[in-house]
C-alpha cells in the first residue's frame, strides 16, 4: 500500500528557505526511499493560520493521503504548531505524541520531554507533527510513522480495521475477539451462537 499512500511534507520555520532545508530534504527522502509518494514540500511560516489552513485545504481537497509536519513543537514563545494542530484534530492520536517521547528519550535525553510532537485525524487524513530537529524527525519516521503510515491511512479512511492475528476484532463481523487476542477455543467453553 505504501507506494499509493500520498503525502504532504512542510517544514514550519520563520527562517528557512526551501535550498538549506535539509530536515525537509531528509523527510522527504526517508518518505520516498521507503515507497511512499511525496506530493509536494512546503516551507511555511509558525503561523496557526497558515498552518491550519494548509493542512485543512489538503485534508478537504483530497491533496494528499496523509501530511508530515516538521518544526514548531518546542516551547518557545513563537513554536505554535502544537496549538495550531490541536484545534483542527477531529481526533487525536495521544499515543504517536507519548511513544515519540519514550524513543526520543532514549536516544537524546531529558530534552525530549520539551518535543510536542503530536498527530491526529482531520478529514480522514493523518497528520503528523514532528520537531524541528533532523535526528528527532529521523526518530518520528524511521521508527513511528514509515512502519504504520500506510495502515494509519487506510484506518482513518474506514477501509481497515483493527485487527490481530489476522481477524477483525469487531465481534458484529462474527470473530472471536478473545481467540483473536491470544486465547484458545477450549479456554472459553463453546462457542457462541451467532446473533440472529
Amino acid at each position: 500500500m505504501s507506494g499509493k499512500v500520498r503525502v504532504l511534507t512542510v517544514t514550519i520555520s520563520d527562517l528557512r528557505k526551501r535550498h538549506a532545508d535539509e530536515t525537509g530534504k531528509r523527510l522527504d527522502a526517508s518518505l520516498v526511499a521507503a515507497g511512499f509518494t511525496v506530493v509536494r514540500h512546503a516551507v511555511v511560516a509558525d503561523e496557526p493560520g497558515f498552518i491550519r489552513e494548509l493542512c485543512r485545504s489538503t485534508a478537504t481537497d483530497n491533496g494528499a493521503d496523509a501530511i508530515v509536519l516538521t518544526g514548531g513543537t518546542g516551547i518557545t514563545p513563537r513554536d505554535q504548531t502544537f496549538e495550531a494542530l490541536d484545534s483542527l484534530f477531529e481526533k487525536k492520536i495521544s499515543g504517536f505524541g507519548e511513544a515519540f517521547r519514550r524513543i526520543a528519550f532514549e536516544v537524546m535525553g531529558p530534552r525530549a520531554m520539551y518535543f510536542r510532537a503530536s498527530a491526529g485525524i482531520y478529514n480522514g487524513c493523518p497528520i503528523y507533527s514532528l520537531p524541528g530537529n533532523a535526528q528527532a524527525v529521523g526518530i518520528g519516521l524511521d521508527q513511528l510513522i514509515i512502519p504504520t503510515l500506510a495502515h494509519a491511512v487506510e484506518l482513518a479512511m474506514g477501509r481497515e480495521t483493527h485487527t490481530a492475528g489476522g481477524s477483525s476484532l469487531r465481534p458484529d463481523r462474527g470473530s472471536r475477539p478473545d481467540v483473536a487476542l491470544g486465547a484458545k477455543p477450549e479456554d472459553s467453553g463453546e462457542w457462541p451462537a451467532s446473533p440472529k
